[in-house]
């Protein structure tokens, strides 16, 4: 697989206000975004006695479609646990996950149980692990390459909390961020997980609101269409409505121009925007 890298920085108009994004979108359609940059080290290095990966999360993970692409690639097996798979999806597949079963996932529903073998590779959920800093190094690089002495402030949204951490260890600049999975104190237990040395984590933002990940709300879905409207960018619809949403709220707080991070995973919004469509009609009747 060859990846589009260095991923392009575009310059945008939004409200009245000039961005830059990080188009991490454009990495490669199968293998794009955040996931991208997390799983890199499993494509430039050997596993000779690697036969099967493992990892767990929800049934329409970015991650969950990204490592059944690594997994293809590779010629490894790849079982993905969940908790739960709704009737629904079982019945009509669609999204990352009808992508990642096309790819010869094999779901399992129940709790995985990480076993000692020298032939699995275990991933943890959404990507998290030391290993994710090897791609995210490179993400960092290209962000000085094009910036340099400039002073420049980055924003992205966090799930784990592995890539803005990672930023922000490997960058000269200040980088924010915002809780999407869980809350502010969540996500400062899933920094010190990977690094105990808090001068390395990044400016956690709050947002107008509690959200709850994975629900649907009219403002996300309203800010998704303004975006693609304005500035001619599909974003994903889980992590960066709530991305832009906090970020426009906080405007006051940088001191520089803003690069935000692209969060890639616009094949995750097939399954998004089934269920806004639903939502929406819902409404009318």
């Amino acid at each position: 697989m060859t990846l589009n890298l260095p991923s392009p920085i575009q310059k945008v108009r939004f409200k009245n206000i000039d961005f830059f994004i990080k188009r991490d979108d454009l990495i490669d359609r199968d293998f794009s975004g955040n996931k991208a940059r997390k799983f890199h080290y499993f494509l430039d290095h050997d596993f000779p006695h690697i036969k099967r990966v493992v990892s767990y999360g929800s049934s329409q993970s970015n991650a969950m479609y990204s490592l059944s692409v690594l997994a293809k690639l590779r010629g490894w097996s790849f079982d993905y646990y969940v908790d739960h798979v709704s009737g629904y999806l079982r019945e009509n597949p669609h999204g990352n996950y009808a992508y990642a079963l096309q790819n010869g996932m094999n779901i399992i529903e129940g709790e995985m149980k990480k076993e000692s073998e020298s032939d699995t590779l275990f991933i943890s959920e959404g990507g998290r692990g030391k290993e994710a800093a090897y791609g995210i190094k490179k993400m960092a690089d290209e962000i000085v390459g094009f910036f340099g002495d400039k002073k420049v402030d980055i924003f992205l949204p966090s799930g784990t909390g592995t890539t803005a951490l990672f930023l922000q260890k490997y960058l000269p600049y200040d980088v924010y961020t915002t809780a999407c999975v869980g809350d502010e104190e969540y996500l400062k237990k899933q920094f010190f997980m990977l690094d105990n040395d808090s001068l390395v984590h990044p400016k956690i933002l709050k947002g107008a609101k509690k959200y709850h990940f994975g629900k649907l709300y009219d403002e996300f879905f309203k800010i998704w269409i303004e975006l693609k409207q304005e500035t001619n960018i599909v974003f994903d619809l889980v992590y960066d409505p709530k991305g832009w949403l906090c970020m426009m709220k906080n405007i006051e707080v940088f001191k520089h121009p803003v690069l935000y991070i692209h969060q890639g995973g616009i094949i995750g919004n097939e399954s998004m925007i089934k269920r806004y469509e639903r939502k929406i009609s819902e409404k009318i009747r």
